[in-house]
């Protein structure tokens, strides 16, 4: 674990550090990656900045979901997918919604609603283990199956309704998809044509 890592090593040293070293000393350590994921991976600032946002703890882990979101651009869903989690983070950033809240299936109404509430519960389910064992590939192949549902849902539902209880619950299943998204990078810094 490479913030463990720093950290002990900041706390060794004979002056006074603190948690605002140890992340700088992260932040270099994986900027050095910069030249290797270009060179060898074949990955841009884009790609890097989405993996870097989520601070792996290893650099292996790093490299891992640097191919996992190389691989992911090329999928026909990646378009849509990641310019559906850049309108979720600024819908959930100007309600300033509360991201510990979970969807409460019985305030589903619409049929797009409740279908993306049961493709989410289904890929949480599925990506888990798979999480588990760190193979981000299977985790963003099985998370681009979404893409109809969250489509449908963008198409059919109004997220900012009157309705406080039913609003908060929509609010929730987003932050609810973007996290599945964030257990391996930030896609919504990707802009992919």
């Amino acid at each position: 674990d490479l913030p463990d890592l720093i950290a002990k090593a900041v706390s060794l040293q004979p002056v006074d550090g603190d948690d605002k070293v140890a992340g700088e000393v992260y932040d270099f350590v994986v900027e050095r990656m910069r030249a290797y994921a270009a060179e060898q991976l074949g990955v841009g600032a884009e790609l890097f900045d989405a993996v870097r946002d989520r601070r792996p703890e290893s650099l292996s882990d790093f490299a891992e979901r640097l191919q996992a979101v190389k691989a992911f651009v090329a999928l026909e869903a990646a378009t849509s997918l990641a310019a559906a989690n850049k309108r979720i983070g600024n819908i959930l950033r100007q309600a300033e919604h509360a991201e510990d809240t979970v969807p409460e299936e019985d305030l589903l109404g619409d049929a797009a609603e409740k279908a993306l509430f049961s493709a989410l519960t289904s890929a949480r389910a599925d990506v888990q283990p798979l999480l588990e064992q760190r193979d981000y590939p299977a985790v963003l192949s099985r998370l681009a199956v979404l893409r109809e549902p969250v489509d449908a849902f963008f198409d059919d539902v109004m997220v900012m309704t009157d309705e406080e209880d039913v609003r908060k619950n929509r609010l929730a299943m987003l932050a609810s998809l973007r996290a599945l998204f964030l257990d391996v990078a930030d896609i919504s810094r990707l802009a992919i044509k």
